[in-house]
Order: C-alpha cells, then sequence, then structure tokens
C-alpha cells in the first residue's frame, strides 16, 4: 500500500486538487467571484450586428448570444455542474453500498434477485436511459441528480458486491456469527469499515462520471434548463455559433474536461493509495 507521503508526492494529485478548489471555491463564492449577474443581458454586450463579443478587457472571456457576460455563467455555472454532480454521486454511492452490501451478504435467493435487477440496470444504455428518465419528469437540478444517480449506482453495486462475498465467506464473519452477532452488526460493524477505501475511490472517480453525465443531457437540453446555468446548457445554447464565436464552446467544455481528468486523476491516486494489492507501485 502506498504511503500517504508517495501520495501526495504526485504532480498530478496536486494540480487535480489545485483545480478542483479552483472550481470549488468559485462555486461557493460565486456572488463576489463573478464580475456580472449570469443573466443580465448588456446592450453593449453584442456587437453592431448582434454577434457575441470575443474575450476582451471588459469582459474578459467575451459574451454569449444574449450579451451575458460568458466568465459569470461559467462561474456561476460550476455551481450548478458541481452540485448536480457531487449530489448525483452521493446518491448512487449510497443505492449502490446498499444494494452491493446486502446482496453479497445474503447471497441465496435475496441476494441473487437484487443482482439479477443490477444486470438488467447494467443492460440498458446509461445516458438513454437517463435520457428517457429526463424527459418523463420536470427538468430541474435536483430531478437532473436524481435521474443521474438511478442509473450510475450499479456500477459500484458490482464492485461492492464482489468485494462482500469475499469478505462474508472469511473466518471472522463465521466467528462472529457463531457469538450471535445479528446481521445488521455484522454489515455496520465488520463488514462496511472493510469497502470505506473502495467507497471512497469510487466516490472520486463517480464525480468525473456524473459531471459529464449533466452535462451531456443539460446538451441535449434534457438536463438543468435555462436561464439556470451549467456547463453543459451553455454549450447547448451556443452550438450554433460554433464557426464564428468559438470561445463560447472551447471554455465551457475545457471546464468539464479539466474537472472531469482532475476527479479521475484524484481517484486513481487514492485507488493505488488504498488498494494493498499495488503494492510497489508509485
Amino acid at each position: 500500500m502506498s504511503s500517504p507521503r508517495g501520495f501526495w508526492r504526485r504532480p498530478a494529485v496536486w494540480l487535480s486538487v489545485g483545480y478542483i478548489a479552483v472550481v470549488v471555491l468559485a462555486a461557493l463564492l460565486a456572488p463576489w467571484c463573478a464580475p456580472f449577474d449570469p443573466n443580465e443581458q448588456f446592450t453593449e454586450g453584442l456587437s453592431v450586428e448582434g454577434a457575441p463579443l470575443s474575450p476582451g478587457s471588459h469582459f474578459w472571456l467575451g459574451t454569449d448570444l444574449l450579451g451575458r457576460d460568458l466568465l459569470s455563467r461559467l462561474i456561476y455555472g460550476a455551481r450548478t455542474s458541481l452540485l448536480v454532480g457531487v449530489a448525483a454521486n452521493g446518491l448512487a454511492v449510497v443505492i449502490g453500498t446498499l444494494v452491493g452490501l446486502c446482496a453479497g451478504y445474503l447471497q441465496g435467493r435475496l441476494g441473487g434477485l437484487l443482482m439479477r435487477f443490477t444486470d438488467l440496470m447494467m443492460a440498458f444504455p446509461a445516458l438513454l436511459l437517463a435520457i428517457t428518465l429526463a424527459a418523463i419528469f420536470q427538468p430541474s437540478v435536483w430531478i437532473v441528480a436524481m435521474v443521474i444517480a438511478m442509473v450510475n449506482w450499479v456500477q459500484i453495486a458490482r464492485v461492492i458486491y464482489a468485494e462482500t462475498s469475499t469478505l462474508g465467506a472469511r473466518d471472522f464473519v463465521a466467528v462472529e456469527k457463531t457469538l450471535g452477532a445479528g446481521p445488521l452488526r455484522i454489515l455496520a460493524v465488520h463488514l462496511l469499515p472493510h469497502l470505506v477505501p473502495t467507497i471512497l475511490v469510487w466516490s472520486t472517480l463517480g464525480i468525473s462520471t456524473t459531471v459529464l453525465l449533466e452535462a451531456t443531457l443539460s446538451f441535449l437540453g434534457v438536463g438543468v434548463q435555462p436561464p439556470t446555468a451549467s456547463w453543459g446548457n451553455i454549450i447547448f445554447e451556443s452550438q450554433t455559433y460554433f464557426t464564428s464565436a468559438p470561445w463560447l464552446v472551447f471554455f465551457p467544455g475545457a471546464a468539464i474536461v479539466l474537472l472531469s481528468l482532475s476527479f479521475n486523476l484524484l481517484g486513481d491516486a487514492m485507488r493505488d493509495a488504498l488498494d494493498p494489492t499495488l503494492k510497489g507501485r508509485s
């Protein structure tokens, strides 16, 4: 197992944590960081022909097709994208952990039924299922988070199930059963603590997936609805100006890619540090 010191010696970890910290602080301090109201339409924010303005001294990242400051919308969009990503991934981790833990420990008919349901959910394309669910419900920040959670819990359920099945066959579990410990005590006190490293890693890695899925749904028009800013719907609103005003797509796209990459790199480093089977890896 890698030491904490080795974990923090990785330049990728510092870069990832630094970028995530900047995005989180910008989201939390959006009313003070954003130079303008994200929904304010400036008459001077459009050219004489009515086209968006390119980045300049007044509007640092330019303006969008309605004359709104792009930097302000990106800062407020970070708040929406992070909120959906963290909430959706948190709910997915809770559901997946409960399903995998119960199925792995109980085994038998009930455990098999839970895993067959998990397999059934995995059989559906995640994006198609998310689009279908988002179209059924009235899109909002919390509905989008719920929809993403409902399609993202299956992976962690599979991983937790495999680890719980292995742990459940260990001698200490048999001893606890002999001593009269009930299932809830065994699950909460003896099995769950062994799964904490896996849960932490998947909690980190999953945020990148949920941020990307939120951006995809918003880009397709079934995610967070305007005028609420999110990185995905900023691209959706500006896609017709891709050739004439590429900054409208480049800046939010780069923000999404960098945030997802940062969480992936951080999650990979945590996995290497916490997984005892990866000894010797730096």
